[in-house]
């Protein structure tokens, strides 16, 4: 990774920690048995690999692996873990602001308020709020599972609806929340948060069909990909004002310049940012150095993915 981003996640007294588990060598990985990988780091190429033949971990300090591991890593019998649960906790706590905002309509409030000042205050009988309102979530993925939790715990009333087909109603009931087709949670749901994965079944799941079943007045709120939503159809959508969107991910990413997405007064579009950024980042850190403990004490390390993984993970 870059040396800005390794300074970030490995600060000096982490660096410390991880000295006591061997050599730390930075910017050359000829001798490494260890790698650890960031953003930007290289794909992991046969390449790559030929230039590096004594490693066999990758530690990766961020979420998805799937743009860096190719097949050379499982061929060589190489071991990689990923950083995605320590990652999950700043995810789902963005996701959760995003819901409420979207229950309070922040942003189309604020784009009224700025551009009709007093007049456009609106007064407390005019705010929904989260109480008895109706949040789908699509996707019980590690991060869609900490969000379930978060609005069961913030116990505000909210009907929690969830959409995905390796849940059964049993499991849902544990969790405290209703599984039900994606269809039905499109047509009921006050506030839509995206938690799936990027793989053929799910590219544009939120097609215009599905858009169209979605209430007026409603929010998607995507801090997952963002090929899970057409995006034509949801800005013809977010365009005539019937729905509302906060969208972390987009597709394509980054949008280009003078996207439509950009200037809507109903759509708040942030760069990629749910995830660990400034302070939150240690934590990432805090995982390199745990995982990297457990390799050497030889214990199971606990991100690990393996190569039948990657077909259902982000």
């Amino acid at each position: 990774m870059g040396r800005r981003e390794a300074d970030a996640i490995l600060p000096a007294d982490l660096r410390t920690r991880l000295a006591a588990c061997g050599e730390v060598v930075g910017g050359s990985a000829e001798q490494a048995d260890v790698l650890i990988t960031g953003w930007g780091s290289p794909p992991l190429t046969e390449a790559f690999l030929a230039r590096t033949p004594r490693v066999r971990v990758v530690l990766h300090a961020a979420g998805s692996v799937k743009w860096l591991v190719t097949e050379a890593v499982w061929e060589r019998g190489i071991m990689v873990s990923s950083a995605a649960d320590a990652n999950a906790g700043p995810v789902a706590d963005y996701a959760l602001a995003a819901i409420t905002f979207a229950a309070k309509k922040a942003v189309a409030a604020a784009s009224a308020y700025a551009a009709g000042g007093a007049a456009a205050w609106p007064g407390f009988a005019e705010r929904e709020g989260g109480d008895g309102r109706t949040v789908g979530v699509v996707g019980a993925s590690r991060i869609g599972l900490l969000v379930l939790e978060r609005l069961v715990a913030a116990d505000t009333g909210c009907r929690v609806l969830l959409y995905d087909p390796y849940v059964s109603a049993p499991e849902a009931a544990k969790l405290g929340v209703e599984v039900v087709g994606l269809e039905e949670l499109c047509g009921s749901s006050r506030v839509i948060t995206l938690h799936a994965p990027a793989i053929p079944e799910t590219r544009h799941m939120l097609d215009a069909r599905r858009l169209a079943l979605i209430p007026d007045g409603a929010t998607i709120v995507n801090t997952a990909r963002g090929s899970l939503i057409d995006t034509e159809a949801l800005v013809r959508e977010c365009a005539s004002g019937r729905l509302n969107a906060f969208l972390d991910v987009t597709e394509p990413e980054p949008l280009p310049t003078g996207h439509p997405l950009f200037s809507l007064p109903n759509v708040l579009v942030t760069p990629h940012i749910a995830g660990a950024q400034g302070s939150e980042v240690r934590r990432l850190g805090v995982w390199v150095v745990e995982e990297t403990e457990r390799w050497v004490r030889g214990l199971p390390l606990s991100g690990r993915v393996r190569r039948e993984d990657l077909c259902r993970l982000a």
